[in-house]
């Protein structure tokens, strides 16, 4: 009974939010699921979808659809792999102390501050695919005034693979600061004395690194993947902002859902699509937080 009267209270408070969450986070998902498997006719007889799995099963065949997997895959990859390298070269410039630090941290965390929809409409004239002496604005006008023409590019707007990478630059610029400030706390929880204990062995700054400092990373680095991952796998706004919502060549799972939902008129395939994206992100976050799990019981 002592017991059962000392977390009642704290039971009490934390209720408003348990229901919160139960009613807006998963009946929201449930409901979206079971809309992902009802039948879709449309005011003419005629069936959009058969209903249960077969609406996966359709989706997943179609050649739109796996061409949105796939520019979701590579602007995936790019956008990770670009905010890791420039969040971990940022943090290793500061860690030192260098003069105006403060500056720097605000500059390249600064992007954070700006909305993915207003940095979309700067990089859309930014990265603008017209070219030549009378076109050419953004990137491509300074490649020109720069004498590189052969630089000028269509951004995103070109049917290569390039298109995607293209994409994936703004939200580098925006998000690499977020990595920095990760990485450069990490940094900065490392003791002096392990650095020194390593150059009175004869360590080189290098090998400091590398031996002492970047392995004690590898949690920050791992948390950094999975945030940053999943980030751009529901990435929406930025990409609406810069390609428009009928840009093929752009096309993402999200952006294609805003079609599926609005223009389409096919709520089914829409809420399959984004089943589809919960899951794949449960197979990135999940296996996270078992692992953040296990290591905060091991290190009690």
């Amino acid at each position: 009974m002592r017991r059962i009267k000392t977390w009642l209270p704290g039971f009490f408070l934390v209720l408003p939010s348990i229901l919160l969450v139960l009613v807006f986070v998963y009946g929201l998902i449930g409901q979206n699921i079971l809309t992902s498997l009802a039948r879709n006719e449309t005011t003419s007889g005629r069936v959009v979808n058969e209903g249960g799995i077969s609406n996966y099963v359709e989706l997943l065949a179609s050649d739109r659809y796996q061409h949105a997997l796939w520019n979701l895959l590579v602007m995936t990859v790019a956008f990770v792999v670009g905010t890791m390298i420039f969040g971990l070269l940022w943090a290793v410039l500061l860690e030192k102390g260098v003069k105006g630090e403060g500056f720097f941290r605000s500059v390249y965390l600064f992007p954070m501050a700006v909305s993915f929809i207003a940095s979309g409409v700067v990089w859309r004239w930014l990265m603008s695919p017209a070219q030549g002496d009378y076109e050419a604005v953004g990137l491509n006008r300074l490649f020109l005034d720069a004498g590189l023409p052969q630089l000028q590019s269509e951004w995103w707007s070109s049917s290569s693979m390039f298109n995607m990478v293209a994409m994936a630059m703004p939200a580098i610029w925006q998000l690499a600061g977020y990595v920095m400030a990760l990485f450069l706390a990490g940094f900065r929880g490392i003791s002096d004395d392990q650095r020194e204990a390593a150059r009175m062995d004869g360590a080189s700054e290098l090998k400091i690194y590398r031996h002492v400092l970047f392995p004690q990373l590898s949690p920050i680095a791992l948390s950094a993947l999975i945030i940053m991952g999943h980030m751009s796998m529901k990435m929406f706004d930025l990409i609406y902002a810069i390609a428009g919502q009928n840009s093929y060549v752009s096309e993402v799972p999200a952006t294609l859902m805003w079609l599926q939902l609005f223009n389409l008129r096919d709520p089914a395939s829409a809420a399959a699509n984004a089943t589809i994206l919960l899951f794949i992100v449960a197979l990135l976050v999940i296996p996270y937080l078992v692992y953040t799990n296990r290591t905060e019981k091991s290190g009690r």
